[in-house]
């Protein structure tokens, strides 16, 4: 059964990467998926929204202004905001960085229609999230009742989130699972390469997290003009005719 996306009460959000289980594992993994597919970005603005988001660096991305937009006070802080009422003005920013954003709010969709009153069109958005199908999903409920952002996570799968973001108008350039060591449980476990390359090539969509790249696609409006054409009646125009001698 679907849960509803709405929900009264948010989750525990993070105030950085070290309030998530294997975070800096975790932080290293995204940093580099996000770094990668960030060489497709242009434009002049990116803004990464959220904690999570302020904490991932984007070496090889070609937009150079870059606007970190959280909603508590901390070093990396630009904008001061909440993630669901962006003060920027419409189409006015280039690509957007969601990192796990949306398993730590209340209303995801609010969020996704702030991001794309912003985005300009053929603007990108790349986000990441917890997978629920992977192994982690299981293991939070053992610490179900800790107060860790992760157990509160809400874990919305792929095909959901491209739903929305289809919804809403967007194109799936790409998706994939990231990530495959576990979150919970011992360390060698996410730090043994053999593992994590059996669990990527045996098990690929069972990784810790996901990875969703969508491009903001407006069709213009333009006037269709008939296939057919008026053909205008050629009329003789009454005139002497002067016949010379």
């Amino acid at each position: 059964m679907i849960k509803a996306a709405l929900r009264k009460q948010a989750p525990l959000y993070p105030r950085s990467w070290k309030d998530i289980p294997n975070g800096e594992r975790l932080k290293l993994a995204i940093t580099s998926e996000c770094d990668d597919v960030s060489r497709r970005l242009f434009g002049y603005h990116l803004v990464r929204l959220g904690v999570l988001s302020a904490g991932v660096e984007l070496k090889n991305c070609p937009i150079h202004h870059v606007v970190n937009v959280t909603h508590m006070a901390t070093p990396a802080t630009n904008v001061r905001a909440q993630s669901n009422a962006l003060p920027f003005s419409e189409n006015s920013v280039d690509a957007f960085l969601l990192v796990n954003e949306l398993d730590f709010a209340s209303d995801p969709h609010q969020i996704l229609r702030e991001v794309d009153r912003v985005v300009t069109p053929n603007g990108y958005i790349v986000l990441t999230g917890f997978n629920p199908f992977s192994l982690d999903y299981l293991f939070r409920f053992l610490y179900k009742k800790s107060q860790r952002p992760l157990s509160t996570a809400r874990y919305f799968s792929q095909a959901r989130v491209r739903d929305w973001l289809q919804l809403l108008g967007f194109e799936i350039i790409e998706s994939r699972s990231i990530a495959f060591f576990p979150l919970h449980g011992r360390r060698f476990l996410s730090r043994h390469r053999r593992l994590q390359s059996w669990y990527r090539r045996l098990l690929p969509w069972s990784g810790s997290g996901y990875l969703v790249v969508a491009r903001k696609r407006e069709i213009p409006l333009s006037l269709i003009k008939p296939s057919w054409r008026l053909k205008p009646r050629f009329n003789t125009v009454g005139a002497s005719v002067r016949h010379q001698a």
